[in-house]
């Protein structure tokens, strides 16, 4: 695992590579709102994608790598994932196509970006649908829009007691529910099996 530091906008980026011999495809990933890489689903994840024959990004956002816990705000987030995904593009990826996704606040992140990063898929883990509802505050405003403006095909892995919210399947999204919360630590099993099914009809398989 190399780890790279890239300058973004908004500060440095640490970025941990993990390259396949002869990579078809590379993947991407950042991580939720107050977590870090290390999330059990990622690297779960992670593990699932070098096996089939991918590269593997495990970006890390600069309010991170500044020790800092509360996350940016998205125009942040977004700006410095898109300087991250450019630099690896040119520089570590050359002529890849690139999967691009994350877990909670990173999966919007890379929906938010998908376009301009130029992927060829997105993975969500536990895509955050609805924000936490204050008590007696207006009804959350679902964060589906998000998803359907990706015009790519779209993974959600998704707890069945996620807090947050079921996103519903569409033309290009395949949504898998599994035993789990907003976590998906209980079912990993069933994470890795969404990913080990999907990833090969996005990238090709190895022939």
């Amino acid at each position: 695992m190399e780890k790279l530091e890239i300058d973004t906008p908004f500060g440095l980026a640490n970025a941990h590579l993990d390259r396949a011999d002869e990579p078809l495809a590379a993947l991407v990933l950042g991580h939720g709102a107050g977590g870090g890489v290390q999330a059990r689903d990622i690297v779960a994840v992670a593990r699932v994608a070098h096996s089939l024959g991918l590269s593997v990004v495990l970006v890390e956002q600069p309010y991170r790598v500044a020790g800092r816990r509360a996350p940016a705000p998205a125009h942040q987030l977004d700006t410095a994932w898109t300087a991250v995904i450019e630099h690896l593009a040119v520089h570590d990826l050359p002529g890849l196509p690139l999967v691009v996704g994350g877990r909670s606040s990173g999966a919007r992140v890379a929906c938010r970006t998908a376009e301009v990063t130029g992927a060829v898929g997105v993975l969500c883990l536990a895509f955050p649908l609805l924000p936490p509802q204050r008590s007696g505050g207006t009804p959350a405003k679902s964060r589906l829009s998000e998803l359907d403006a990706v015009t790519v095909p779209t993974l959600v892995v998704q707890g069945t007691r996620d807090r947050f919210g079921m996103p519903p399947p569409s033309e290009r999204r395949t949504v898998v529910q599994v035993e789990s919360d907003h976590s998906l630590r209980t079912d990993l099993g069933s994470v890795e099996d969404a990913v080990r099914a999907w990833l090969p009809h996005v990238v090709g398989e190895r022939g």
